[in-house]
């Protein structure tokens, strides 16, 4: 297996973008190409992030990696509030997604404080 593949945040992520590229699925035909596509993209930008991250040899281009990717993170928590906002999702599917958001979030944000720690 590759590095990346053993870290919680990689393994949360990959598993958050699948789960979301299948909820797009279900938003209006209009929004396919706007907004569905764009949370698509942003969710795929944090496990790719992540892989790249652990796919350098120094610290800090791994740091730099990890902030793009808890930045896309980020991204996606917006693209699910507007979701909701237009009524795509229901309440209660966002809340959902907004707590696994943060369950990836939290041991990304710990790679990147080890990250930090290592980077001069």
């Amino acid at each position: 297996t590759l590095p990346h593949h053993s870290l919680i945040a990689w393994q949360r992520a990959d598993d958050l973008f699948i789960d979301l590229h299948i909820l797009s699925r279900t938003f209006p035909p209009l929004e396919r190409f706007e907004l569905a596509s764009q949370l698509r993209r942003s969710a795929f930008s944090v496990p790719a992030n992540i892989a790249e991250g652990f796919g350098r040899h120094k610290a800090g281009e791994k740091l730099q990696f990890l902030q793009v990717a808890h930045g896309s993170l980020a991204e996606v928590g917006y693209c699910l509030h507007a979701a909701k906002r237009l009524g795509y999702i229901e309440d209660s599917v966002y809340l959902k997604f907004e707590l696994r958001i943060r369950r990836t979030s939290a041991p990304l944000r710990g790679l990147m404080k080890s990250m930090g720690r290592e980077h001069p």
